[in-house]
């Protein structure tokens, strides 16, 4: 690998935003996320839980409810008393409406994706049809004496449950009429409290409705009658979501102690036909409480204040025991939050609402392998630059990516209409010099853009459109890469050969001659022999691709756990080798050097990594953000008695 020179930044004090709301699409296998910021990521399951889609959060969107509709359609509502639905294709918000409630708690789509209800601060449950181009308001129901707090169909469509405060109302969807009323015991651990909040109900297709409540319990109610049928104490706080499976088999609770715990319908014998449900397995993945939770075809999600999206995969639901039946947590997003200015030695933090620029420190230090050295300069905190910039040309303002040409002369700008547009740089000013209209009638929005160093290619990628490849000097497209099934995680354009490196979701990686419209031989090669199975289980993307100034067979990236150096003039590792292969004792002959050298030179030091590259030939910088730093600026968690004190 060589020996570097490493700045090892630890401050970027980056905080993800807690998860409110999360919400899966069976049809698409994606989970839409919703933080306390308002932000909503979109991860496709079926691409090894990558971050496909982004939508940026503001400060007046406060979201407690999301969910999907018929046609991929995402809605979200919140306490600003809006309705939302998301663009998906232009990556923003498509339209927002008041529903004229007061601020929305709960929301739902009926079972044929066609209708929407939401539950409101002034008791109203309102019911929207979907429309192809936006919703528009039906009805109101019987209004209730206190906030609708969650909402649940039936599978028929016929009836709805909706909890609120102290109780539990069931309605006719033909009426709006309530035809039930469950009152809800306020009793908890034998003391009575004050009121007692409906976190979450489920309306089963057999006419139980399942709640979770603020005094611990997940009760079992017949809609029918109206009657209260089992009742499960599962915790000493509030039990605050509920999601079941699409074969009502299986469901799950989470708690605000952290605690996810599992109910599955099981034979009350083993030669019975009669089933109940039974608690059968808790998890604690969590350090604060989980706020929302979803039942896919194999794993139960959850997510909460402590930002963690946690994936734990069913094990009788998955077919084949490798790497995907293991437990995913995702704490950081799947996308660069870093830029670097590698002359200049200066890093640009991007957080939700500003950005920060700071200047690397320095020392004129010297040691040996392994050495800490002391800072003879401290880094410079030079910049913070707030979001409100005025005078913006009007593609700047739609725009999801932009990059800059390596000489600054140029700024490259990806609007969320699928263009893209070239803007030349003059001082205090920008002049237009043209854009490349989106391929094939597509809107979609280019999410990442790569540019050669020499400034004469751009590529281009969205999440399903493939890669594009324009020369900026014709102006006109060069050449797509061919079409692959899982979405560009990172590309980068090499200097003097200008190969273009493209990294996937399923931890495939491609090279690709710009010149020859192909892919390279070392390429081929690589994807002719396969890739180790250890980097094919790796469970984080990688985020960045980098080079070596000077030795053009060497490639730079890294994901959130490893930082690697290929080398494509060493031989491809396969199965048998050790891929995290430790260097050698210095007492080894070049033989046995030779015999266990492979190209993919791996350092797992830093960690978790959230940028890494070269600054000059024998000089790193690698940004940290440690897990311990970000709890503790969280708030304290639940306190649980252990061992009885």
């Amino acid at each position: 690998m060589g020996e570097f020179k490493v700045h090892r930044v630890r401050f970027f004090n980056y905080v993800p935003s807690g998860i409110r709301c999360v919400a899966y699409n069976n049809q698409s296998n994606r989970l839409a996320v919703s933080r306390t910021d308002g932000t909503v990521e979109i991860y496709n399951l079926s691409a090894n839980y990558f971050q496909e889609k982004f939508f940026p959060g503001h400060e007046s969107r406060a979201t407690e409810a999301l969910c999907w509709a018929k046609g991929q359609r995402l809605f979200s509502a919140g306490l600003n008393g809006e309705i939302i639905e998301y663009d998906l294709q232009a990556l923003d918000i498509k339209y927002s409406m008041d529903a004229f409630g007061g601020p929305i708690w709960s929301m739902a789509a009926s079972p044929s994706g066609s209708q929407l209800l939401v539950g409101c601060e002034d008791g109203s449950v309102k019911l929207f049809q979907i429309n192809p181009d936006k919703i528009q308001f039906e009805r109101n129901f019987d209004r209730q004496k206190s906030r609708i707090l969650s909402l649940s169909w039936h599978p028929s469509g016929t009836h709805i449950a909706a909890g609120s405060i102290d109780y539990i109302s069931v309605f006719d969807i033909k009426s709006g009429s309530a035809v039930h009323k469950m009152l809800v015991d306020r009793q908890y651990m034998g003391v009575s409290k004050r009121k007692c909040i409906i976190w979450g109900v489920a309306f089963l297709s057999d006419g139980t409705v399942i709640s979770v409540d603020s005094a611990g319990k997940v009760q079992f109610w017949d809609s029918a009658t109206g009657t209260l049928v089992k009742t499960h104490l599962v915790a000493n706080a509030d039990v605050q979501s509920i999601a079941v499976s699409d074969q009502e088999d299986s469901f799950v609770v989470g708690t605000a102690e952290g605690t996810v715990f599992h109910f599955q319908l099981v034979s009350v014998t083993s030669n019975s036909s009669e089933k109940q449900w039974v608690r059968t397995k808790p998890f604690q993945h969590h350090t604060h409480d989980v706020r929302t939770v979803a039942h896919s075809p194999t794993a139960l999600i959850s997510g909460g204040t402590d930002t963690h999206l946690v994936i734990r995969p069913l094990m009788e639901k998955v077919e084949v025991k490798n790497y995907d039946a293991a437990l995913r947590k995702i704490t950081f997003p799947h996308r660069r939050l870093i830029s670097c200015s590698k002359k200049r030695q200066l890093l640009l933090f991007q957080f939700s609402h500003h950005l920060d620029l700071w200047r690397l420190g320095s020392t004129v230090a010297t040691g040996k392998h392994g050495d800490t050295l002391p800072l003879s300069k401290d880094a410079d905190h030079l910049l913070q630059l707030k979001t409100k910039v005025s005078k913006m040309p009007a593609c700047l303002r739609s725009a999801v990516q932009i990059m800059f040409s390596e000489d600054s002369t140029k700024l490259f700008v990806a609007s969320n209409q699928g263009s893209l547009h070239i803007l030349r740089l003059l001082e205090g000013s920008f002049k237009h010099l043209h854009t490349f209209q989106a391929q094939s009638g597509t809107v979609e929005s280019m999410c990442l853009l790569a540019v050669s160093p020499d400034g004469n290619w751009l590529a281009a990628s969205g999440t399903s459109a493939g890669v594009h490849v324009y020369s900026v000097k014709r102006l006109k497209l060069h050449c797509t890469v061919p079409a692959y099934n899982f979405p560009v995680t990172a590309l980068a354009i090499a200097p003097k050969t200008n190969n273009l490196v493209i990294a996937h979701s399923d931890q495939q990686i491609f090279e690709y001659s710009i010149p020859d419209k192909q892919y390279t031989e070392w390429s081929r090669a690589i994807q002719k022999q396969g890739f180790h199975h250890h980097w094919l289980q790796r469970d984080t993307p990688i985020t960045h691709i980098g080079f070596h100034p000077k030795r053009p067979a060497h490639i730079l990236l890294h994901d959130a756990y490893m930082f690697c150096i290929i080398d494509k003039s060493l031989p491809l590792p396969n199965d048998k080798t050790l891929l995290y292969n430790p260097l050698p004792p210095t007492n080894e002959s070049d033989v046995i050097r030779r015999r266990t050298a492979h190209a993919f030179k791996i350092s797992k030091k830093y960690k978790p990594l959230l940028f890494m590259d070269l600054l000059d030939e024998g000089t790193l910088v690698a940004v940290e953000r440690p897990l311990d730093d970000i709890i503790a600026q969280l708030p304290p968690p639940i306190k649980k008695k252990k061992f009885g004190t």
